[in-house]
């Protein structure tokens, strides 16, 4: 009898190995996820900031409407997230919400066209995914 109990152990750590490896590499989409993220957010502030209103309003809200779509698309045809994806994504999106609101309010009442503000500004918006990416990658 522990000839048979001992052979479902042996497959059923077999099977958790197997599942373990798909669900790291199935998760690795969120890396992708984030820079993608990091960057369209920068160049959506730096749209808003450089160019002459309407224009860099229309063009940057229009580039960040598709690069959203893209990614929520991308996003909801994975199969696997990591455990705390929610908590972690959540994060990120209130650390984004909050310096694109310091970046973008000052800029657009004190400094508007000014690239000594837009440039760092962008970068700055960018970090929230960036370092996202960088972390979900060390995982």
């Amino acid at each position: 009898m522990s000839e048979y109990a001992s052979k479902d152990a042996a497959a059923a750590l077999d099977r958790m190995q197997k599942l373990s490896s798909t669900v790291r590499d199935g998760t690795r989409w969120y890396v992708r996820y984030q820079l993608v993220y990091g960057c369209a957010a920068a160049v959506l502030v730096l749209f808003i900031g450089l160019l002459e209103r309407p224009y860099g309003v229309a063009i940057g809200s229009g580039l960040w409407c598709v690069a959203i779509t893209g990614l929520s698309v991308y996003a909801a045809r994975q199969r696997v997230a990591r455990r705390g994806f929610g908590w972690r994504h959540g994060v990120m999106m209130t650390c984004w919400g909050l310096l694109y609101g310091a970046v973008l309010i000052p800029g657009t009442m004190w400094f508007p066209g000014d690239p000594a503000w837009w440039v760092p500004g962008a970068l700055v918006v960018a970090l929230p995914g960036l370092i996202g990416a960088y972390l979900e990658a060390r995982r």
